[in-house]
């Protein structure tokens, strides 16, 4: 006899909410999609000399 596991209260809770119980496989793609694509916007940013030399900056103020 095989039991299948039971879902959490928060499980419940949240599939309650959305009123799915999850994710299609086409909505786990755009959402990987738009976090490769904010990671992408972010490490842009992040390498940009002007970023670079505020970051910079801030630490040496720390630690000094």
């Amino acid at each position: 006899m095989r039991r299948t596991a039971k879902p959490s209260w928060g499980g419940k809770f949240a599939s309650r909410l959305r009123g799915e119980s999850g994710m299609s496989t086409a909505e786990y793609a755009v959402g990987t999609l738009a976090a490769v694509a904010f990671a992408g916007v972010l490490l842009k940013v992040l390498t940009s000399g002007p970023v670079q030399s505020a970051l910079s900056d801030l630490i040496e103020r720390a630690l000094s």
